[in-house]
């Protein structure tokens, strides 16, 4: 955990995040989490679109307060002269800039990056769209459902007598966010490195990380490229099991629950099947290497199955971990928010929290990775509501009074 006398990571680092949605918010929400100051700029009057996503009751959601969370919101149109000139203002104290609009768009507004550099000739500009900056579908539209599908990730999702299908979070979106966060943070200890060394800025070029949706899926797509110019494979969809790894898959128990049982180690394998009281699959020859045992992958499937069909999940999870063989439950929300090991890391932190129409009563929330001195990091706050920090913010670092922005509010209203 850190203290006074071990401040976090990045600390005394300012970024101010112009991105909706959940790719951008979702760096800013990775270095708010180890220490920066994240200024969150939001429309006027109804903020980020995600305030409404998977809305159960009240104003605002859940999934907003978590990927905001460890932020300041303040209200701003950038398409006003007003929001232009203060996000230039402010520009002039950050270091980092998240973005992730249609290409183009900040160009438009009149805050490129050329326009931003001027301002602050060290600023990192951290960009995140459909399939990047450059190239000929970079003004193309596109959220992580496409990209995923361009990536080359979705066909492989699902079982191959249907159409591929999605998982149950927006992946291509948390990736790039992973990419962007990274990439950030890279562009910050070039910074440092050149400051040392007596150098001079990078090149604006250099200070601009372009994440495309699409290439951060690809680049999570193992050999999937190389396989196909080197082999002519193409992969295919093939349910819960792992292209050429065997016996890896999920298995029904006697309980209705399933569970996962990963036997595709030489050795394991061996243990796996003399616990399923299988000792002539164990003496198989043409089993003991893996691609023996993915070539009767299905024969092996319904092994195992036949073995967890006859005792509960817990049973079977009991007797694979004394015999040495991974394996474990298949998690809902319940179990993990129960469970001992998310726990002992400080991985479900709880809060009082409101929805907009009342306080929900001790709500936990998944914790900071990675984990810093043996536990996560404690969440800071929660994401804030609309405008919640504007008059701080912008009083702060630019000396406006109160009255000085409801006038460059007020103006904005009566020009839209």
């Amino acid at each position: 955990m850190t203290t006074s006398e071990s401040p976090a990571p990045l600390a005394g680092v300012r970024v101010l995040e112009l991105g909706n949605y959940i790719a951008a918010p979702t760096a800013g929400r990775l270095l708010a989490d180890f220490g920066a100051e994240v200024i969150k700029v939001e429309r006027p009057g109804t903020g980020d679109e995600l305030r409404n996503w998977r809305l159960y009751a009240g104003t605002t959601s859940l999934l907003y307060r978590t990927i905001n969370r460890n932020k300041q919101s303040i209200e701003l149109d950038l398409r006003s002269e007003f929001g232009r000139r203060t996000v230039i203002d402010l520009v002039r104290q950050c270091d980092v800039v998240l973005e992730n609009f249609r290409p183009g768009t900040l160009e438009a507004w009149g805050i490129g990056p050329h326009v931003l550099s001027a301002a602050n000739p060290e600023l990192v500009l951290t960009r995140i769209s459909a399939f990047g900056q450059t190239g000929p579908m970079s003004d193309r539209p596109g959220f992580a459902a496409v990209a995923e599908a361009h990536g080359g990730f979705r066909e492989l999702v699902g079982h191959p007598d249907r159409p591929p299908a999605r998982v149950g979070i927006s992946i291509g979106d948390s990736i790039a966010g992973l990419y962007a966060g990274f990439g950030s943070v890279m562009a910050l200890f070039q910074r440092d490195v050149r400051r040392t060394a007596g150098l001079p800025p990078a090149p604006l070029a250099e200070r601009v990380i372009d994440v495309a949706l699409n290439e951060s899926m690809l680049s999570m797509m193992e050999s999937l490229i190389p396989d196909y110019e080197a082999y002519d494979v193409l992969r295919e969809r093939i349910g819960g099991r792992m292209e050429g790894i065997a016996p890896s898959n999920a298995y029904l128990c006697q309980d209705g629950d399933s569970i996962i049982v990963a036997g595709n180690g030489d050795r394991i394998f061996q243990r796996l099947m003399t616990l399923i009281g299988r000792a002539d699959l164990a003496a198989d020859a043409e089993l003991r290497s893996n691609a023996g045992r993915w070539a009767r992958r299905d024969e092996l499937d319904e092994a195992i199955g036949a073995w967890t069909a006859g005792r509960s999940a817990a049973t079977a999870i009991e007797e694979l971990e004394q015999a040495g063989v991974p394996c474990g439950p298949i998690y809902t929300a319940r179990e993990i928010s129960r469970d001992e090991q998310y726990a002992a890391r400080a991985m479900i932190q709880r809060f009082d929290v409101s929805n907009g129409a009342e306080v929900l009563k001790d709500v936990g929330f998944p914790g900071v990775v990675p984990v810093i001195g043996g536990q996560s990091l404690p969440i800071r706050s929660l994401g804030p509501e609309l405008g919640e920090h504007t008059e701080q913010v912008l009083g702060k670092l630019l000396g406006l009074s109160p009255a000085e922005i409801r006038r460059g509010m007020r103006d904005l209203e009566e020009a839209s």
